[in-house]
């Protein structure tokens, strides 16, 4: 089965439920429309950022918009694979540093550090942590946070007009959501220093050949072959993939011994599921399995 139609404004599906025009917030529920969200009957869920007049840059209030909706797409046995995309010109162009209040009093040690771990931080473990897979779809321009947020997805699409940077030593700053333990393992810590030392933008097509993109297509194919990818992965074993994905994350983090320990972990909680079942019987008897996420 193809992917669903594709509205090419919005780089998403025509939402089947959800909040980004249809069916609307429930009752008594705040509307905001700087980040969009649709289900679509198949089980992909669809977070759009939707601030193109500042190239998406994160708003506090959209970090916890977006937090909010991987827990719930965790958490739903009807959504089986995520797409986070942005509409515009800009996937994410980091925090929105101009909408920031004033400060109220003198900064005292801690601040800065609990900022990040509640803000950015927060917000690259909600992808690395969501139970089921993310695929980014990079519209435009993703630096610094939005850099990040795109790369601890589990799998990156990007248009050819895209572009990455980690902008961070530009403003004398050091890089933060993530980005010193993410950007080392996807391309190995001398190609690491030299993005964040440097700072320079890089293209799609350099992303895809260092490795920190899958695949980069053209501009007004982006929102077609990101739903053609959701689309398959929803209709795989959906706790096999999380497992998968939770053994993947933490592979580097440990010992052979530890990564031994966890996959045979893993195997033995699947084996448990209706879909892991689905598969052998469907291999015995030479069918294609009916997966259902459970």
């Amino acid at each position: 089965m193809g992917p669903e139609p594709v509205r090419r404004d919005a780089a998403r599906p025509e939402p089947v439920r959800g909040d980004a025009a249809g069916a609307g917030p429930a009752e008594g529920t705040p509307r905001d429309d700087t980040v969009l969200h649709s289900t679509t009957a198949s089980g992909v869920s669809w977070i759009t950022l939707n601030r193109p007049e500042a190239m998406n840059a994160l708003t506090p209030g959209q970090r916890e918009r977006v937090i909010a909706l991987l827990a719930d797409a965790s958490a739903d046995p009807a959504v089986r694979a995520v797409v986070l995309t942005g509409t515009g010109r800009g996937f994410c162009t980091g925090a929105d540093l101009r909408g920031a209040p004033g400060r109220v009093r003198e900064r005292l040690p801690g601040d800065v550090a609990r900022t990040i771990r509640l803000g950015a931080q927060r917000l690259v473990a909600a992808v690395l942590d969501c139970e089921k897979p993310v695929i980014a779809a990079v519209n435009g321009t993703a630096a610094g946070i939005g850099a990040h947020l795109a790369f601890a997805c589990d799998l990156v699409l990007a248009a050819d007009t895209a572009r990455f940077i980690e902008v961070f030593v530009r403003r004398g700053l050091v890089p933060d959501g993530g980005g010193a333990y993410l950007l080392p393992r996807l391309v190995g810590p001398q190609r690491a220093k030299e993005l964040m030392f440097f700072g320079d933008a890089l293209s799609a097509a350099d992303a895809e050949r260092i490795g920190l993109v899958n695949r980069t297509v053209e501009a007004g194919e982006l929102a077609a072959v990101a739903a053609a990818w959701a689309e398959r992965l929803a209709a795989g074993p959906t706790r096999a993939l999380a497992l998968t994905k939770q053994l993947v994350n933490d592979a580097l983090a440990g010992d052979r011994a530890t990564a031994f320990a966890a996959e045979a972990a893993a195997q033995e909680i699947n084996m448990t599921t209706r879909d892991a079942a689905e598969g052998v019987a469907s291999f015995t008897e030479r069918r294609t399995p009916d997966f259902r996420g459970r």
